[in-house]
């Protein structure tokens, strides 16, 4: 067996077999040619370079190519070398449509996604270019482990500026996204012999099950009228929380319960682990600060670009403490992700493109979100709209007992939309009531009208 590598022709394996070596070498070319593996036109290495590396005679190799051309399996033509012979080749029957897989709805409002459609994907290519060019060699080796630290010192930078974020290079580790950091944060948490995590009553399963994997079990926080009571975690390790903007029910931690959570962390010597979920889009005042900057070491502050640009990228971050630093980087980090994509990504920030795109994307949304508004006061006045001074969804709060028609009438719209109760955790006292998650950033823009009316007919 052997792979041709010659600067001419194709990289080419043959496995010749027989019991003599024109015979197998003739076998095996035919063979490739027949199946289809060598196509019509395909130029072969010359007999002497094939010889080589086969370890064999050149004439041998010469006999086996002109034995083929003598059967039509191959050309060989002064100046062209040897190719294979046109001829037809058989096609596969083609395979049937693809069905469309079960619950792949036309209209989409899940939450979770930004409008896809909008990546800045020129802005994106120039700084990847600008990136590439300026990038040192050795930004293509292995590097440090928390990431690139042109990405660490511009995320420095563009938190402390823009979220209130107290942090500096040397404690900021890349991440790929905020499920990546989050599970590598549990890890590490039970390997220092952590066992409860608490958690919002209303989140993600996802998140639920990550920290089960790592060998915590959550338990979820009480919660009234004004959200969820964050200030006492009880016996807990640690506390994850989306303080900003929770989702998925749309409020933001109130102060006095900002403020108790972390004199709990002190006072305990907990650790609170803070889901910057879509933080950057406020759209009726400044938006909130990080609740890290109240105590840089009692708070982790976790965030990512999946919103703001896309889930693709496989981006995100964690700003850290220093005592859970070593752990954390020996737990993995930075070189999870591209060095490219953190070149670029750095680009991007120190550039402005960012602060640009967001902007951009702000003034998008916020028009999303006032005309899902006006269009349920107009057509749904018994559902009340929560949840949107921030971020990329809403919540309609629905008469009692009609969520799950509501859901099914939905899918007669060909509509994907969620429940509320469906990030309601299995352990949570009491309920907020029926009602809709609605994800008014997903829709790319040609669709949004249509998916607006879908839900509408939809709704009681």
């Amino acid at each position: 067996m052997a792979e041709h590598r010659a600067t001419s022709g194709i990289d080419l394996h043959l496995e010749p077999a027989g019991p003599g070596l024109r015979r197998g070498l003739t076998d095996a070319l035919r063979e490739a040619v027949r199946t289809g593996r060598l196509a019509p036109g395909t130029r072969l290495p010359s007999s002497r370079s094939l010889a080589a590396d086969l370890g064999i005679a050149r004439n041998t190799v010469a006999d086996a190519y002109g034995d083929l051309v003598a059967e039509g399996w191959l050309t060989a033509r002064q100046g062209s070398g040897t190719r294979v012979a046109p001829r037809e080749v058989p096609r596969p029957p083609a395979p049937a449509a693809p069905r469309r897989a079960p619950g792949r709805l036309s209209h989409d409002l899940v939450p979770g996604t930004p409008d896809l459609s909008s990546f800045p994907r020129a802005e994106w290519l120039r700084a990847t270019r600008r990136a590439l060019a300026s990038a040192p060699h050795d930004a293509l080796g292995y590097g440090d482990p928390r990431g690139r630290p042109e990405l660490r010192a511009a995320l420095a930078d563009y938190l402390a500026r823009v979220r209130g974020v107290r942090a500096d290079a040397e404690r900021i580790v890349v991440c790929s996204g905020f499920a990546h950091g989050l599970q590598l944060l549990c890890e590490v948490l039970r390997a220092r012999g952590a066992r409860t995590l608490a958690v919002e009553p209303y989140g993600l399963d996802v998140h639920w099950d990550l920290a089960a994997r790592a060998g915590l079990t959550t338990t979820p926080l009480p919660f009234d009228a004004l959200g969820t009571r964050a200030q006492d975690p009880g016996d807990a390790d640690a506390v994850l929380l989306s303080p900003a903007h929770q989702f998925p029910l749309g409020g933001a931690l109130r102060p006095e319960r900002r403020a108790a959570v972390v004199d709990w962390a002190r006072r305990t010597g907990g650790l609170i682990l803070e889901d910057d979920y879509d933080g950057e889009f406020r759209y009726d005042r400044q938006a909130v600060g990080a609740l890290q900057n109240l105590d840089p070491d009692h708070v982790v502050h976790l965030g990512t670009a999946s919103k703001s640009l896309a889930p693709g990228l496989r981006l995100g971050w964690m700003v850290l403490p220093p005592s859970l630093l070593p752990d954390a980087v020996a737990h993995g980090g930075g070189r999870s992700v591209s060095a490219l994509e953190q070149l670029t990504l750095a680009e991007f920030l120190t550039s402005g493109a960012y602060d640009r795109h967001v902007r951009a994307a702000r003034l998008r949304y916020r028009r999303r979100r006032d005309s899902l508004a006006g269009a349920l006061a107009d057509r749904a006045p018994d559902v009340r709209v929560t949840g949107i001074a921030a971020g990329l969804h809403a919540v309609l709060q629905l008469p009692p007992g009609t969520e799950q028609s509501v859901v099914q009438a939905a899918t007669w719209q060909n509509l994907a939309v969620h429940g509320l109760s469906r990030y309601r955790h299995p352990a949570a006292g009491g309920t907020v009531g029926d009602a809709l998650v609605v994800g008014y950033a997903t829709p790319p823009d040609h669709a949004w009208s249509g998916t607006l009316e879908a839900l509408c007919r939809a709704l009681p």
